[in-house]
């Protein structure tokens, strides 16, 4: 049996994935980022295959991917979180046509070919507002914790708009919102559908097409991903909230096993021209 293992350091959360030549997962592990890429990386690996019940001698290749995939010193290659993502969002929708990944710093949109291949690409402005970090920080300034976002927005009945570009600008409005006593929910709901607003400006600007597929921690939250089928006019696939987080550990675990058959073909071939 060929085990291999996904490795995805990203902005704020680090997750790994192991996965068997049947491409089913038998461990994972999330966990914050931090500072210390090197360290969490290797954490939230060993904690995978403890769940998986397997140790670091039962694992046969291991790719890293993300924002830190440089520092994962275990790695035996890394590839993009783009690349990553594709091939993790191609395995669980085998039709996706175009990715929308929304984190906590980044968002990007890419375009994929018949063969789960970018195409081309685009990522946010470098400001928070254009991330699910706007959205936490917007939870927090009302006095609500990132995962009462999800409830809090569901309940809205009027949201507001949240118009500012700039991060700075846009928590001036969430402030004058409130001191016009504006319900948190309606701030809430307005401030995804501003982050939704961007995102599909994103999806345009690489000519999406579907199907569309939806990934990363702020599709935990079913409003927004509600609120991007709105704006599209079109279905999207979600993973369910155990796994939207983990696609690009995924992927980065299934080229895994891609490059293993790889290396076994090249292998045997090597043998028969000898």
């Amino acid at each position: 049996m060929s085990i291999t293992a996904g490795i995805d350091v990203g902005s704020t959360y680090t997750k790994a994935i192991i996965l068997d030549e049947k491409r089913e997962v038998l461990g994972r592990d999330i966990r914050p980022t931090g500072f210390k890429l090197t360290e969490v990386s290797r954490a939230t690996y060993r904690q995978a295959l403890d769940n998986a019940g397997l140790t670091e001698d039962d694992v046969d290749y291991v790719i890293a991917t993300g924002i830190g995939r440089h520092q994962v010193d275990f790695k035996d290659i890394h590839v993009t979180d783009l690349t990553a993502s594709a091939r993790g969002s191609t395995l669980l929708f085998p039709k996706t046509l175009t990715v929308l990944d929304v984190g906590g710093q980044t968002m990007k949109a890419s375009r994929l070919d018949s063969e789960a291949k970018v195409r081309s690409f685009r990522l946010n402005d470098k400001c928070a507002a254009g991330t699910g970090a706007f959205l936490e920080k917007t939870a927090r300034y009302m006095g609500f914790e990132t995962t009462e976002i999800g409830p809090l927005a569901a309940t809205s009945k009027e949201p507001v708009p949240i118009s500012g570009v700039c991060a700075v600008f846009a928590e001036s409005e969430v402030i004058n919102h409130l001191s016009m006593g504006t319900p948190p929910s309606d701030i809430m709901q307005g401030s995804i559908q501003s982050l939704v607003e961007r995102s599909v400006q994103l999806m345009k600007r690489v000519k999406a097409e579907p199907e569309y597929t939806l990934i990363g921690g702020i599709l935990r939250f079913d409003t927004m991903a509600n609120a991007v089928r709105k704006q599209l006019d079109a279905e999207v696939n979600v993973p369910d909230k155990d796994t939207v987080q983990f696609v690009a550990a995924l992927g980065a675990a299934l080229l895994g096993q891609r490059r293993l058959e790889k290396l076994r073909e090249e292998k045997s071939t090597a043998a028969d021209v000898a």
